[in-house]
């Protein structure tokens, strides 16, 4: 008897995943539940475990090629043996000059590739995404190093495009005193403030669906996290609830996994908003991109020693700019503003 493994259905509407790495090879005998491969997802890296014990008789998608879910990636049998039943033949009905599927067509569209220009290197002359992806990046000879655009790079990518095309954005700017702020904890007391103002104007913690606007009743924000591959945002659970200590120790735990690549599924899943902060890195100011499908996030800029005017007497404060983007879709204008400065009083009265 041989098992059929196929990519799983991993939520939060993930439609197709790239297999980052195997782990195991053909003629390896496996347990159940053992690592069996790694499948790159929205922004994470997850290790998948292998549904049944045997021996690896077949598999079937390459590293780097990126698959819809239900695709078949590896066989299990009991004894190494491949299934027995067979894929039928394909119907010869009209001549097709052209063999891809419909990702690499929809792939080849967004590169502007011609399919018909190019010679398939899959199975039966199939044009695979790599062909694709080459004949997208190929270059005239000195033209500089060409890499392809693969793993977290590719879903930031997209992601950040999605957002860009669909997303009527704007960002409003003010600046913030941090001087009363334990600067060890402005992450934490963002999202602490932050969602304590998200219950003042609940059309910033929502979710355009369609011609539906979603007003959620739960404050799980995101968090940016810059790691070596890229940018990642898990999700903070229950901040409107948390204790300020409870939101540093949370910050720290998912920060760490991050970077060190080890983030789940879950704690990348259903975040209702978004807070980033670089620190030192962060520069005077920043746009952020709503991270879809969110209508919008804050971002602080980098907070330093700089004069202002208090009393008409010339001081210094430890000050930053706010930057607050959202979709105008939802959100007006006017009340975009009323949230920033509502964050604001809180953050100053900290």
């Amino acid at each position: 008897m041989a098992y059929e493994f196929k990519l799983p259905d991993l939520g939060e509407g993930l439609t197709e995943g790239e297999v980052a790495r195997w782990l195991v090879s053909v003629g390896d005998e496996v347990a159940e539940d053992q690592p069996l491969v790694e499948i790159q997802t929205d922004k994470t890296t997850v290790e998948i475990p292998s549904p049944a014990a045997g021996k690896v008789a077949q598999i079937l998608v390459d590293e780097g090629a990126v698959v819809p879910v239900g695709t078949i990636l590896v066989v299990i049998g009991e004894d190494g043996a491949a299934p027995v039943t067979k894929t039928p033949e394909p119907r010869e009905e009209a001549p097709q000059k052209v063999r891809a599927t419909p990702l690499v067509r929809r792939l080849a569209q967004e590169l502007g590739v011609d399919l018909e220009s190019l010679t398939g290197t899959g199975p039966q002359g199939r044009i695979t995404e790599q062909d694709v992806r080459g004949a997208a990046g190929r270059a005239e000879p000195g033209e500089g190093r060409r890499e392809p655009l693969r793993g977290v790079r590719r879903l930031i990518a997209e992601h950040m495009a999605r957002a860009h095309k669909e997303v009527p954005a704007v960002t409003w700017v003010e600046e913030a005193d941090f001087s009363g702020l334990d600067l060890k904890l402005v992450v934490p007391t963002v999202l602490k403030a932050a969602a304590e103002t998200l219950e003042e104007f609940p059309e910033l913690n929502a979710r355009l669906e369609g011609d539906t606007i979603v007003y959620l009743d739960r404050y799980d924000l995101g968090v940016a996290v810059q790691t070596e591959d890229g940018l990642v945002v898990p999700v903070v659970r229950g901040c409107d609830t948390a204790s300020l200590d409870e939101l540093a120790a949370e910050v720290a735990r998912l920060a760490e996994a991050a970077r060190a690549g080890a983030l789940k599924p879950e704690e990348l899943r259903g975040s209702t908003f978004t807070v980033t902060s670089a620190g030192k890195l962060a520069g005077l100011l920043q746009t952020p991109i709503v991270n879809h499908p969110e209508v919008a996030i804050l971002s602080i800029g980098r907070i330093a020693e700089r004069p202002v005017v208090r009393d008409g007497e010339l001081a210094v404060a430890q000050t930053g700019y706010v930057s607050l983007t959202f979709d105008h879709r939802v959100v007006d204008g006017a009340r975009a503003a009323e949230f920033g400065l509502a964050v604001i009083r809180r953050l100053e009265g900290a």
